[in-house]
């Protein structure tokens, strides 16, 4: 999928041969560091402020049509992050300067996989992606104000993180950030579908829901900012950041999306889950490999 010797857009990336080579003392003139830090607020407001008001223009729709599409935008982000984790973070992350021994990305992989179980167990990571939200509200009829709180709470921080895992891609290489925003895009939009009918089972009106969660999603420019300061003068580190934004992208996929589509065993079903997983993989595989 990769072009022989095609350059990178940033840091003086480029491929040769079957992997990903980096010059990190060579810089583009093409891609100066402002121009980097407009694509990273432009992406992280993709990411964050743009999947908020999607998903609140999907409320507007008829319930029976909104419970019908949002099983299969699930399938869909399933793809998108599994793509994105295993097509374009990780082999970014092993290939990348510096890194002589490769376990020691995958240990930074498996070591973010327990990190986001822990903070699961703190609730904080955790989202919705249906009305009835187990997790986070017990049933729809009941108006739980602090369950509202708590997925704010733990709504920022994802996001946050989202915002240092963009911004952490548009330093390795400027498609790889690309590529990574549209994933968590994708996950983004139907995750705040759940998050805003939590929010109204919780008492908010639904123009307080869409404040607050739109107060929310600007942590992901938050995170994307801080990522630009402070990781472009460590780049030794941005490997096992990429490896972390990884072990993100499998965890939400593996341990929080693709368990729900299990509740659908029907043979039909299953084969339109695949194909919209496939799609989503097909969509990072296709970018990755145009832009490049």
């Amino acid at each position: 999928m990769w072009a022989d010797g095609a350059p990178g857009a940033y840091g003086g990336a480029f491929l040769a041969g079957a992997g990903l080579l980096y010059d990190a003392a060579a810089v583009p003139a093409r891609v100066s560091s402002m121009s980097l830090l407009v694509w990273i607020l432009l992406f992280c407001l993709l990411g964050g402020v743009l999947s908020v008001l999607a998903a609140g223009t999907f409320l507007l729709l008829p319930v029976g049509l909104r419970m019908r599409l949002l099983p299969h935008f699930v399938s869909f982000a399933i793809g998108a992050l599994l793509g994105a984790a295993l097509l374009g973070l990780l082999p970014h992350a092993l290939a990348a300067p510096g890194v002589t021994d490769s376990h020691s990305v995958t240990a930074a992989l498996l070591g973010g996989l327990f990190g986001f179980f822990l903070l699961e167990k703190l609730v904080l990571w955790r989202h919705c992606h249906a009305q009835d939200c187990e997790i986070h509200g017990g049933e729809p009829e009941t108006h739980n104000p602090s369950a509202g709180v708590l997925i704010l709470i733990g709504d920022g921080i994802h996001n946050f993180i989202d915002g240092i895992l963009i911004g952490a891609a548009f330093l390795t290489d400027l498609h790889l950030g690309i590529v990574t925003a549209l994933a968590v895009t994708a996950h983004e939009i139907p995750q705040e579908v759940g998050d805003f009918a939590v929010l109204l089972h919780s008492g908010f009106s639904r123009a307080r829901a869409l404040m607050f969660n739109l107060l929310s999603s600007f942590t992901t420019v938050v995170g994307g900012v801080l990522a630009y300061y402070s990781l472009q003068h460590v780049q030794a580190v941005l490997p096992y950041v990429l490896a972390i934004a990884a072990s993100s992208f499998i965890y939400v996929a593996v341990a929080d999306l693709i368990p729900g589509l299990h509740k659908r065993v029907e043979f039909r079903e299953t084969l339109k889950q695949l194909l919209l997983i496939g799609a989503g993989v097909a969509l990072i595989a296709v970018t990755h490999s145009t832009l490049h």
